[in-house]
């Protein structure tokens, strides 16, 4: 299998050839790390099996693109070709599109001798590491005992040996290190990062249910101190076992934000927008008013529906006969949802971004992470 070509096709396709990275990533063999995964269909995500049908195996190996190896506690190894993942259950583990995981390893800046933690997954993004700063210098930690011995056994493969271990990445780590890079998102920062960084240490994550991608250095009084990435990024959540713990039944407040008119019935200042696809908007929702679930509906003849449903009760519902028109806008409960999302779109328009995107952050010992630019904040409380 000529994986080689298809390895260097990618590195040149993204990358400059003097650039640190360029090495790694054209010599990775990615397909190892990823023999089966999620390939989305109309009828669901399916197991795909590299094996069965080796051009479609490069293809998806060797493309910037996120593949998805496991849905609850069910790994595409482990699947028959052909499987549909169970419907209502979430994505548990990836290979995160290569590109990204470059991104968050440049915010890290490795230094030649940096002791290194990382998230395992399928251990591809470990590979890159390794092949940075040699597998000596790199630990990859996972909650789930079957991705880390998998994910050993092809870093072994091809000749290398970092340290791997079952970690709990929210829990005591096993040692200290120049630099944490998490492609698992947290809430707020673990304490035990900040205990485990070495003096002058770099930690680089994103933020769950945000696309705030977070790069701070520890100071001198146990916290840390950074900013938030001009870019967006968003990866899985953190988990403490096999699955996520199973969402709450919202059926009937969806079916009420769906059919039921609202105690507040207004025309929203702007066009129905997909707040899903957004990261700034997306981030500073989250940050005022955590916990907002989306929906987005469009019709054949073009009529958009976007839903919000928050956990204390509160819904909105607008709809606009086309992507141009302002939508009615119909709110109920303690908090008018759709109010808040205009008065963040109103931040936009005037000043041309949100102050979420190159954000200072000050995190204290305990993981308090304190977000602030032109006079806005928020703080994150540590768990």
């Amino acid at each position: 299998m000529d994986w080689r070509t298809h390895a260097r096709r990618l590195a040149d396709t993204h990358l400059r050839p003097e650039s640190r990275w360029w090495t790694p990533l054209a010599s990775t063999p990615r397909h190892l790390f990823v023999p089966a995964w999620f390939e989305r269909t109309d009828n669901g995500r399916i197991v795909r099996h590299g094996a069965h049908d080796t051009q479609a195996w490069l293809d998806a190996a060797y493309s910037d693109t996120t593949l998805v190896t496991q849905i609850g506690n069910l790994h595409a190894d482990k699947a028959e070709p052909g499987t549909i993942a169970p419907y209502g259950q979430w994505p548990t583990s990836s290979s995160t599109l290569p590109t990204l995981v470059i991104t968050m390893y440049r915010h890290a800046c490795f230094g030649d001798a940096s002791r290194t933690l990382v998230t395992t997954g399928s251990g591809y993004g470990t590979a890159l590491a390794c092949h940075c700063l040699g597998d000596g210098r790199v630990t990859s930690i996972d909650i789930d005992p079957h991705l880390v011995a998998t994910a050993t056994d092809r870093l072994n493969a091809t000749g290398l040996h970092p340290r791997t271990a079952v970690h709990d990445i929210t829990g005591p780590l096993p040692d200290e290190f120049d630099r944490i890079v998490s492609t698992v998102s947290v809430r707020a920062i673990p304490a035990s990062w900040l205990t485990a960084l070495r003096p002058g240490g770099r930690l680089v994550t994103t933020i769950t249910n945000t696309g705030l991608l977070l790069v701070a250095d520890k100071t001198e009084d146990g916290g840390a101190a950074g900013y938030i990435a001009h870019q967006g990024a968003s990866f899985m959540s953190v988990r403490h076992g096999d699955d996520y713990p199973a969402a709450p039944d919202t059926t009937a407040q969806w079916n009420t934000a769906k059919t039921v008119k609202g105690e507040s019935i207004t025309t929203g200042r702007y066009p129905v927008m997909q707040v899903d696809r957004t990261w700034d908007v997306r981030s500073t929702l989250e940050l005022t008013v955590p916990g907002i679930e989306h929906h987005f509906d469009e019709g054949e003849d073009g009529a958009r529906t976007a839903y919000m449903l928050h956990p204390d009760g509160s819904w909105a519902r607008a709809t606009a006969t086309g992507p141009r028109e302002l939508p009615t806008v119909h709110q109920s409960g303690q908090r008018r949802l759709w109010d808040l999302l205009d008065k963040i779109r109103t931040w936009l328009v005037i000043d041309g971004d949100l102050p979420v995107a190159g954000a200072a952050v000050t995190i204290t010992p305990d993981g308090t992470c304190h977000i602030a630019r032109s006079g806005w904040s928020a703080t994150i409380g540590a768990g």
